[in-house]
């Protein structure tokens, strides 16, 4: 289950990061987007993968932590923010600069005549 859990972060982020590289302020929206559920799956792997964990403390028994799962709670709604604010920015500077780059620039053959 580790194996896979730590695949799948690393794969998330590989994606991400490489749609955060792109040139357009789509695949950079969805890429922030790939980053952010990678970071909220290491968080909740860093609270230790228990499977028959008791979700209240009775004892000196095995207990589910709720650290890992408040702090991905808080970094789903954190990232949801993030994402309107980039696609609201992202719109913006459409509509201001007439492109969707991201450094602002056109890059197309026929606009430098």
């Amino acid at each position: 289950m580790e194996s896979l859990y730590a695949v799948t972060t690393g794969v998330l982020s590989a994606c991400g990061l490489f749609l955060t590289l792109r040139g357009r302020t789509f695949p950079v929206v969805v890429g922030l987007t790939l980053l952010s559920y990678a970071v909220n799956l290491f968080l909740f792997s860093m609270g230790g993968l228990t499977t028959d964990g008791a979700v209240i403390v009775d004892g000196p028994s095995d207990y589910a932590d709720p650290l890992p799962q408040a702090l991905v709670l808080t970094a789903i709604v954190i990232g949801f923010a993030m994402t309107a604010f980039a696609v609201i920015l992202a719109m913006r500077a459409r509509g201001d600069l007439g492109n969707d780059h991201v450094d602002g620039e056109d890059n197309r053959e026929d606009h430098a005549s």
